[in-house]
């Protein structure tokens, strides 16, 4: 490849390769080159993980680390779409990593095969632009959030049980809710997807809406869900949008 002069711009071939991008306003080489020099943190490589990175990778995020510390079971290839059945019993993140590098060499990928602890995450979440959340549990969901709270790193966050899903954007600046705003609402879920079940699609919609949020973000293209939580209901196929209210009261960003 043709190295640019200047590391913020692109390299013809960059350009060749995200042309169908740059020819949107919204982005333009200002957005790819933002896209490029950007680094994604996306804890949790279930459903919500292979939906969404496959299209980070692909549309130019330039370096992506995926932590998660689980192996590959025959009951994750129903919606965990970039496994393989010869991958059962291997790590979820270096399967996960292998594929994309295939997917988009240029791209530097990096695979933790680790639960963070609250400390870890107070460690790396200061290092990166942006976290996606891809969890299953709110406790880790809550131990990401107050993370990139502090740290003031913004974090896209998504859920899919049985046939529903949301997703929600925190900017993490301080003049709006952050995830705990939000959850402190309500309990940890009792069921599981292995308990409650999960339609296989409802992750691929979810998972790539979190890609998108991560890539308007990042590229500042559009708005973002900032304040807003989407639910998704795949009965019916319908959208709904609510409002998230910051909470003078919340024990980590009030």
């Amino acid at each position: 490849m043709t190295k640019p002069t200047n590391p913020s711009e692109l390299s013809p071939e960059q350009a060749m390769r995200y042309s169908r991008q740059l020819m949107l306003p919204a982005l333009d080489f200002r957005g790819q080159e933002a896209l490029l020099a950007s680094k994604v943190l996306l804890i949790g490589m279930g459903g919500l993980g292979c939906a969404a990175t496959p299209y980070l990778v692909a549309s130019g995020i330039g370096s992506i680390t995926l932590v998660d510390d689980d192996t590959i079971d025959h009951s994750n290839l129903q919606r965990q779409i970039l496994y393989r059945e010869a991958d059962i019993g291997q790590s979820k993140v270096q399967q996960a990593a292998a594929s994309l590098r295939q997917l988009n060499s240029e791209i530097e990928i990096q695979a933790l095969q680790q639960r963070l602890s609250a400390d870890n995450l107070a460690t790396l979440v200061p290092q990166y632009s942006l976290v996606l959340d891809c969890t299953d549990n709110l406790t880790t969901r809550n131990a990401i959030n107050a993370a990139c709270v502090k740290a003031k790193v913004p974090l896209v966050s998504g859920a899919a049980i049985r046939l529903e899903g949301q997703v929600a954007s925190f900017s993490m600046q301080g003049d709006g809710a952050c995830y705990h705003c939000f959850s402190q609402l309500f309990g940890e879920q009792q069921l599981t997807c292995m308990e409650a079940g999960i339609l296989s699609p409802v992750v691929g919609i979810i998972g790539t809406v979190q890609a998108l949020e991560a890539v308007k973000i990042l590229g500042g293209v559009g708005t973002p869900l900032y304040g807003k939580l989407q639910l998704f209901d795949a009965l019916t196929g319908q959208w709904r949008q609510f409002g998230l209210n910051k909470d003078p009261g919340c024990t980590v960003c009030g």
